[in-house]
């Protein structure tokens, strides 16, 4: 068994974040792109976002900490601490509209 603290890492990554170009910054904690299920822990400062992009599987996202707005379809969900996002098996984007941290869990379709 492992333990991990999603809070610490958040931390870390939020810092990490701030010194990247993109204001990005993330690291899978579970499983990977030769697994089914993966978790990623993304940080993003105020503004940054991931583009439109298609989704391998069905998704959530966790926020950890902050305020993001989720995109999909000209529909938007924004979500704050402690909320969770299911994301629509469609186009969709991410924005951080603080700074914040998501887990984001996909199960990629076999």
């Amino acid at each position: 068994m492992q333990k991990l603290s999603l809070d610490a890492l958040a931390r870390e990554l939020l810092e990490r974040a701030a010194a990247a170009a993109g204001g990005r910054a993330a690291q899978t904690v579970i499983g990977g792109h030769e697994k089914m299920l993966r978790q990623t822990v993304i940080a993003m400062i105020k503004d940054a976002a991931l583009a439109e992009h298609a989704s391998p599987g069905e998704a959530s996202v966790h926020v950890l900490r902050g305020r993001v707005l989720l995109t999909s379809g000209g529909q938007s969900w924004e979500a704050r601490d402690g909320d969770l996002l299911i994301i629509p098996d469609a186009p969709h984007s991410l924005t951080a509209r603080r700074d914040s941290a998501v887990l984001l869990t996909v199960v990629k379709r076999p």
